[in-house]
């Protein structure tokens, strides 16, 4: 036996506009609280790393500086694997 899904509602175009708008103006809100949340967390201190970090490299092990080279931002991918995969 299959359930079947349960549809919303019917109404009229003129309800439907009336409860869109409504959810609009909380759309609307969300977005602003979004921002105002996204401005703080740009706007946060930053830690000055003082700690030398040392990476293993494509030719060895480097320096957390010599990682960024000239360029102003570094992306890094950290993976962790289990350590029984074999793989």
């Amino acid at each position: 036996m299959s359930k079947s899904i349960p549809h919303p509602e019917i109404t009229t175009r003129e309800e439907w506009l009336r409860r869109r708008s409504a959810l609009l103006e909380k759309e609307k809100e969300l977005t602003r609280r979004r921002d105002e949340v996204s401005a703080e967390l740009r706007r946060l201190p930053m830690v000055k790393v003082e700690k030398d970090y040392v990476f293993e490299g494509e030719t060895g092990p480097t320096t957390l500086r010599d990682l960024f080279g000239d360029r102003r931002q570094l992306i890094i991918y950290h993976f962790m694997f289990d350590p029984d995969w074999d793989q």
